[in-house]
Parts: C-alpha cells; structure tokens; sequence
C-alpha cells in the first residue's frame, strides 16, 4: 500500500466540493476526496447506527451523511480516517447555512494508502446570495436525485395540499434516506407501496382519525401519518401503485415501531401546509423493495421479527370469525399454507378485508411484506396490517419458484415448522454440521439466498483492539448505542433516557484458523466475555489506566482453541457479493469428547 501523500494529494479533486456547491455543469462527477473524521450517530427503537463522514478536497470540507448500507465499510475499518475515497452517488442538500452530502454509494482508494490531512481545508459555507436559493442539483451516476422541471401553474390558487407551488417545482429532490429532523425545505418523489384504511379513536381527550402510507424510492421506505383534517385531505389522493411528490413541512419524527415494519429511524406527519402532487412520470420509482426469508429459515428467526417471504400458495383456507380480546369487534381471518424450494412449509395468517377479499387461485406464486413471525404451535406467520399481497409477481425470485414447483414441487412432500422452536440438537442448541474452514469456503457456504449455519473448531490468531466495544443503554433489554451529550449524561433515543454512565459491550473482529485455513468472524457481547475473561466495562477501565496491561489482555486471548457457531450470510460491497460470517456461540473444548472423537477417526482407518 502507498504511503506517498505527494501521490495522495495529487489524485485528490481539489475545488470539487465548491463546484458541487454551485452546480457547476463542468465538475467532476464522480470526485476524489479525503476521509478526515468518522462520527457514530446512535439508532432509534429499532433502527440503525448512522455515520456521519467529514470528506475534504484539500481546500474545503463538508459534512456527510453515509447510506445505512454502507455502515459495514465503517464497521469492517475499510473506510477509515485519512482514507482516500471516490464518491460514485450522492446527493447534495442544504441545512441551514451550510452544505451536506447524502453519499449512497462510494469507493474506498486502498491503493494510496492513509494519511495524516491533506492540504489546508476550510469549512464549505453558503454564499450569502445562495442562501435563499435552492440546493444544487444532486448528482447521482443513475440520476435519480434530479430536480423535477415544471414551471409554476397560473391562475386561481388550488389548496395547500395538491398546488404544484414554487418551492416544489424548483427544490432539490431529496432521497427518503436523507430525511431527519434537521432536513428542511426538502420534496421527495415516491411511491405509495401501502394505504391504510381510515381509523378512528375515542378517548378521554377526545377523538380523531388518522391514515398512513408506506413511500418508497431508490434510497428507501418511510411511513407517512395524516391525522384529521390532513385525513380529509389527502385520503383520497393517495393511491397504492402511484407515485407522488410530497414536499415538506412535514413533522419528522422518530419511527413508532410498533406501528410500521419499514426499516428507518423516521417518519412523518402531514402538516396544514403539506404539498401533495401526483408525478406525471410513473414509471422512474420502484414499485417494491422486499428482502425475502426463505420459509425452511423461518426456525432461525426471533419471534416477532417483521419479515418478507415468497411462496407457492399451497392451501387456501375458509375464511373464519374471531373476537378481539382488546376491543371486542369481529375480524375476519383466513389461513394460507406457503411452500418454497428449501422443503418447508408455513402457515401465513391473513386479515380483515384481505381475507375476506382473498381471492388469489391456488398455485400461484404469492409475494407477501410485512408479515410477522409468530411461535404459536410453532413458526407460522401473520400479514401486519401496514403490509402488502403481490400475486405472480414478475421477479426472478417468482419465476424460479413457479418453475421448481411445476417441475418437482407440486408432487413434494414438505416439512411444516408445527411445534418446531428451532432446530435443535439433544444438547438443547442448534445442531450445525461441523466443518473444516477450508470445507466452509469450498462448499460456499453463505453463497445462497439464506444464510447458512455451520460449526468450527479453530483457534484466535488475532483480535482487533481498536473499537472492541460500544456503550450501550443501561436499560434492561435495549443494549442500543448511547451518546455523550455532556459528560456524565449518555443518551439513549430508543429508550428517550439519559443515564450517568454506558454499560460497554462487545463487538470484536476476530481472525480464527484451523489446520486448513483461516476465516474473519464478528463476536459480540456474550462470546467476548467468555474469550477475554472480563466484561467490556472492566477492559474499558483498564484502558483508561493502563494501554499496555490492556494489549497483555488481547494477547493472551491469542491461540485459544474454541468451539465456534457460526452463521455465514451473502453480503453486497461495491456492486461485489462477499460472504460476512458472525459467530452465534463460542464454548470451550470438552477433551474427553475431543478426545472420542479421535478415537472415532483412528477407527475409521481399522486395524490392518
């Protein structure tokens, strides 16, 4: 790797983030920068880590914001400090006075190696001029963060939430994954993938009614809430399947999780002066993200996990009546049986209108998000009222599905998760299939649609000590991430608490090997207290006193011999799949039956 910063400085686009400011039609499009600071941002209930990124060209630098799927370039230390990057999609947006890059998708330059900073940057401002103009065009190698033209429509002024005003004819389309509380001025061009129905409340405070859509666009999903008047309003326009331009103010706030199975922080609250407009191009949205669990992996999943799944309807109930215990009203539900290619089948649970309505033949290939993981009898499932039905949807998961099921599926006989809490062995764990590490790489495991479980004896080579831990909410049950606000105040926005003090847990990048190969494997909190003999909490108070006691601990947690469960799953880096494999269990080896088994192999060999 290059340690040369005259050949690091040299690649380096300097002035680049100035012509982005200024949408200057002659920038570089997809420029180098330099990697100078790396900030967490802690989750919400449910959510994920953010990472906010400083970038400099040398002679400015600007805050950026990383797309949630590029937390493993953080979290695996490829994009670092002092790392050159080339940024290939992002979005350039203004908050206040200042300039913030949304980056989707970016490329870490090993080749030049790390660097103390470059050049002499100084912070990117908004001329005065430009602070009431709108942000530049965001650049994206696909497009997609273009600015909607069209001019302003004349005449008699339309209400609030339908007229094409200015602001959204002119104003930077922002990607949903960009959207926070400390966005503003912001239009978002989505797709409305769900509507609810209309619900009402009575209570002491007095009643109401409210609805909610699930948006989506190339970045990601949000749910959107209208209560009373904004129901009045916008019910009516919204329409699943269409695509519309909303621009703000919307109220953000945090995800009520309990309400919506998208994966974001947030969501929002349509407002008096909300701007809601049907796009005239429909068809430059997607129509619907899944991330399908195949139904044999259902045994691996917690209970009440929010998942996706694709199947073959095998079995279409008679609807039924049930009582809510909670509100005493009637609800109609219908029982479904899914088949796929992995041999199983479930039972999926479908409600209200939807069952009453189902009409879908059997034998089609179905597409179902949102629905819920139960272990009532077993592993079966329950359609949320947020998700979605797609009959014969056309994607290659589908056509593969109808293909296997005419060719050997419609004659198989399928294993049912009844009364199945997990696979497991006599010893009450997963039974994994032991293997060699060579055999994991070789066989491929990871490299299918579902992760893959497997078992390994090996020893630690070597343990990362640099970010061995995070601090986590005392709260009993969360473990999120928590922030300093001030010293002595940690933050936990899951839990909306403030603590004196973390509790430190695990999070440990480990290189093991056996006889026939090596493997990098991510441990957490239960398995780093078995293999360096101390809590997190205890390492951090030793770090705080005495750097050198700490490495002595790492060292001699080297060459330790373990019993490893490990779950390999397929991973997306830079438009590559790789295979990220995450230890599940780790146990200390038990020499009489080490020893049995040895004896089992020498057998093998007989007595000739």
């Amino acid at each position: 790797m290059s340690s040369n910063p005259a050949a690091a400085l040299q690649r380096i686009d300097a002035g680049s983030l100035r012509d982005i400011s200024e949408d200057n039609p002659n920038r570089v499009q997809q420029p180098v920068m330099q990697c100078v600071q790396i900030k967490p941002i802690a989750a919400t209930t449910g959510g994920v880590e953010r990472n906010r990124v400083i970038l400099s060209d040398t002679r400015n630098y600007i805050q950026s914001m990383l797309a949630v799927h590029l937390n493993h370039l953080v979290e695996e230390k490829i994009l670092r400090r002092g790392v050159l990057v080339q940024l290939l999609a992002y979005s350039a947006n203004k908050v206040k006075a200042k300039r913030i890059l949304i980056v989707t998708e970016i490329k870490v330059l090993e080749e030049f190696g790390e660097h103390e900073k470059l050049g002499d940057p100084k912070a990117l401002e908004l001329k005065v001029e430009d602070e009431e103009k709108p942000a530049p065009n965001a650049i994206s190698s696909n497009g997609f963060y273009g600015v909607k033209q069209e001019s302003q429509k004349q005449g008699r002024p339309m209400p609030s939430h339908t007229r094409p005003s200015s602001s959204m004819a002119h104003a930077n389309i922002y990607p949903i994954e960009a959207i926070s509380p400390y966005s503003n001025k912001w239009t978002i061009k989505a797709r409305c993938t769900s509507k609810s129905d209309i619900k009402t409340w009575h209570n002491r405070n007095g009643e109401g009614k409210l609805f909610s859509v699930n948006l989506l666009d190339e970045s990601g999903e949000i749910r959107a809430t209208g209560f009373n008047d904004q129901c009045d309003q916008l019910y009516d326009l919204f329409q699943e399947g269409s695509v519309y331009y909303i621009s703000s103010p919307c109220r953000v706030t945090f995800a009520k999780k309990q309400f919506s199975n998208l994966p974001n922080d947030y969501e929002l609250h349509f407002e008096k002066d909300s701007t809601v407009e049907k796009a005239e191009e429909q068809d430059d949205v997607p129509q619907v993200r899944y991330n399908f669990t195949g139904i044999a992996d259902l045994q691996s999943v917690e209970k009440d996990t929010t998942i996706d799944v694709i199947g073959v309807l095998k079995d279409v109930g008679e609807t039924s009546q049930i009582t809510s215990k909670t509100t005493s009203k009637p609800y109609d539900k219908r029982e479904l049986t899914l088949v796929d290619d992995t041999g199983y089948s479930v039972r999926l649970t479908v409600w209200g209108k939807v069952a009453s309505s189902f009409d879908i033949p059997p034998e089609s290939v179905v597409a179902f998000k949102g629905v819920k993981v139960s272990d009532f009898g077993g592993r079966s499932l329950s359609l949320l009222s947020s998700g979605s039905v797609t009959a014969n949807p056309d994607m290659p998961e589908a056509h593969k599905l109808k293909g296997w099921f005419e060719e050997q599926g419609r004659s198989g006989n399928f294993t049912t998760h009844a009364n199945v809490q997990g696979t497991v062995s006599a010893g009450g764990g997963r039974s994994d299939p032991f293997k060699t590490i060579s055999q994991v790489k070789e066989e491929q495991l990871g490299m299918s649609e579902t992760p893959d479980f497997f078992a390994v004896k090996a020893s630690t080579q070597y343990i990362k000590q640099d970010n061995f831990c995070y601090p986590s909410c005392l709260s009993e049950g969360c473990n999120k991430k928590v922030v300093e606000i001030d010293p002595g105040q940690w933050r936990c926005e899951r839990c909306d608490k403030t603590h004196d003090r973390p509790e430190y847990r695990y999070i440990m990048s480990v290189n093991i090997s056996d006889h026939t190969g090596q493997l990098w494997v991510s441990c957490f909190d239960e398995t780093g207290r078995q293999m360096m003999g101390k809590s997190a909490d205890e390492l951090m108070e030793i770090k705080e006193v005495d750097e050198k006691a700490l490495t002595e601990i790492f060292s001699d947690a080297n060459c330790r011999t373990w019993n490893w469960k490990c779950k390999a799953k397929l991973d997306n880096f830079q438009e590559q799949q790789r295979v990220r494999y995450q230890v599940t269990s780790a146990s200390a080896l038990n020499f009489v039956t080490e020893s049995q088994k040895l004896i089992e192999l020498i057998k093998q060999y007989g007595t000739d």
